[in-house]
């Protein structure tokens, strides 16, 4: 029976609930459907194909169905990734995967700054600074916005302060939140003769090429933050938050200081 089939007969017995509180509902109780769903791993495993999972072995992506309440046999998604994704399965064989390469010659050699916009909907918005060769949390910061380029540069003033110092490099994403940081970082190394001062002390890329801090975001997920984004998605769900002006001030003033306290 399919989760859709058990809300149904849930409805004609006069429970009504969504399907997010239907799975939340069954892990607290340690309960799994047993069925095996192969079309339901099929489409997991494409959806993951072309995202984040692009480069995951068959046993790590049947880890992956598993956490996700899909019944499916690893040697199923062995064979399926074999067939929906044969070069990448073939460089995996030959052991031949190309990783991204990551240097850096010490502390404070590179920041990395990125916005966290998960419950960016629920009016709580997270920007943060890790250092690239210590992965030091240089902020973490739960605020109103994330995309105000004052805001990010007074957490970089701030750090700069703090720390005694800029760093040799500053990466972020292209967004224009990051522009008074930019102007920043260059003003403070404008009289530096090494081979990263002035302009080239501010490097842009794509956000999900930043890899500390998209690191660093997948730990605050997992051990911080997680239960508070399931909670205000099933309380969309159910009706109680529609997102207007009155509904995010009272997701800040209940929330905030909790996500905050949770994330640093």
């Amino acid at each position: 029976m399919s989760y859709k089939d058990i809300l149904k007969s849930l409805a004609l017995q006069g429970i009504i609930i969504t399907e997010r509180h239907l799975n939340r509902l069954l892990r607290a109780r340690s309960l799994h459907r047993r069925r095996y769903d192969l079309d339901a791993g099929i489409d997991f495993i494409v959806d993951q194909l072309q995202g984040s999972g692009k480069d995951h072995g068959y046993r790590w992506m049947y880890t992956k169905c598993k956490q996700h309440g899909i019944c499916i046999r690893k040697e199923d998604v062995r064979i399926l990734l074999s067939l929906l994704d044969p070069i990448g399965s073939q460089v995996r064989q030959t052991r031949r995967l190309r990783r991204r390469q990551y240097f850096a010659q010490g502390p404070n050699f590179v920041w990395h700054i990125d916005s966290y916009d998960k419950l960016k909907p629920y009016g709580i918005c997270i920007n943060g600074c890790i250092d690239g060769f210590s992965r030091n949390i240089i902020w973490l910061q739960a605020a109103l916005t994330n995309s105000d380029p004052k805001v990010i540069g007074g957490y970089f003033v701030e750090a700069v302060e703090r720390c005694g110092g800029c760093p040799r490099l500053v990466r972020t994403d292209m967004g224009t939140e990051n522009v008074v940081v930019r102007d920043i970082q260059r003003y403070l190394r404008r009289n530096d003769v090494d081979d990263r001062a002035a302009e080239r002390s501010y490097v842009t890329g794509a956000s999900t090429a930043n890899q500390r801090i998209e690191s660093w975001w997948g730990v605050m997920r997992k051990e911080g933050i997680d239960p508070w984004i399931t909670l205000l998605g099933e309380l969309k769900d159910e009706g109680f938050f529609s997102g207007d002006f009155v509904d995010k001030a009272l997701s800040q003033f209940c929330f905030m200081p909790i996500i905050q306290g949770c994330s640093s």
